[in-house]
């Protein structure tokens, strides 16, 4: 079981947050530093202000220099897919090879209307996604010294370069995620590295899991190519008192950060991420709502993820 840090920067963090965030969780041996790609904060003021995720993960590609960084998830309709393609790929070659790409159709309106960004349908949004995932990594795909054209309703690719490559190869992980019944499950048994699951129950996991399990059969992969991981909310302390003080800094209740999330006693968080693990679970991001907190990074790594290493 590898457990991985998830931030939301939107809800209020400079780089020099999230900086300090990757640093200590890169010191204390967690597998990744992720945040999320969003521009709007949601219920709080977050200020200063939004940071743009991949120029973030620029900064953060050479203020490291072991652990891996990505996004769960760049949303689709922020950003031209042949540009996309540039960035990440120049990312990654920044970091040595350290990036996982995290990508979905995008969800929340309100940050698009706030800076001016279209916002189609669900239907033209997972279109979009479909065409998008087709030319970034057809575009990362294409051997050097060859061109890279693309023709859909939505991008139109010419005689592209299909350059800068990716560090990695034949490219960077690709994480997709989210609860659609048909096709998220196909989307990602096609393109995805990895399958996430973002708070939800067991049940609910087991049910997604299987739905790309069986999507994969259906398109001839085998499923135990993925890596399937659950996102979950984080509040762990050594005692109640503990709990309940981390739960007030990010404004949830206990009881129901224990049945929603992953909240407790480090024995809690440990006995919890058994019975994920026996339903598939490989990865657990880890959502840090409170960033100047580092000393809750601390606890788990001392106290939770050795027991956990070997689910």
């Amino acid at each position: 079981m590898e457990l991985r840090i998830f931030t939301e920067p939107q809800q209020g963090a400079t780089y020099d947050d999230l900086l300090a965030v990757a640093q200590t969780a890169e010191r204390l041996g967690y597998g990744a530093f992720f945040r999320s790609d969003h521009y709007l904060a949601m219920n709080v003021e977050g200020l200063p202000g939004p940071t743009d995720a991949w120029i973030t993960l620029a900064g953060l590609a050479r203020d490291t220099s072991t652990i891996r960084l990505g996004t769960l998830v760049t949303s689709a309709t922020f950003r031209h897919p042949g540009p996309l393609a540039i960035s990440v790929a120049q990312v990654d070659a920044m970091s040595g090879g350290r990036v996982d790409f995290g990508f979905g159709a995008g969800w929340f309106e309100e940050e698009h209307l706030a800076y001016g960004i279209p916002f189609p349908d669900l239907k033209t949004r997972f279109d979009r996604l479909e065409e998008s995932l087709a030319v970034i990594t057809g575009l990362w795909d294409t051997p050097v010294g060859e061109t890279f054209s693309y023709e859909g309703e939505h991008v139109r690719i010419e005689q592209s370069p299909a350059l800068p490559k990716p560090y990695q190869r034949p490219h960077p992980p690709i994480v997709m995620g989210g609860a659609g019944k048909k096709r998220t499950p196909a989307l990602a048994a096609r393109y995805a590295d990895e399958f996430n699951v973002p708070f939800a129950s067991l049940d609910e996991t087991k049910t997604l899991f299987e739905r790309v399990r069986s999507a994969c059969r259906e398109a001839g992969r085998d499923p135990e190519e993925l890596i399937y991981s659950n996102a979950l909310v984080l509040c762990c302390g050594r005692d109640e008192d503990e709990i309940a003080r981390r739960a007030a800094r990010i404004g949830r209740e206990v009881d129901e950060l224990r049945e929603n999330g992953l909240a407790g006693t480090p024995q809690e968080l440990i006995d919890t991420i058994r019975t994920f693990a026996e339903a598939g679970t490989q990865r657990i991001y880890l959502q840090v709502l409170d960033l100047a907190d580092l000393e809750h990074l601390e606890l788990v790594a001392s106290e939770v993820m050795p027991a956990v290493a070997d689910l």
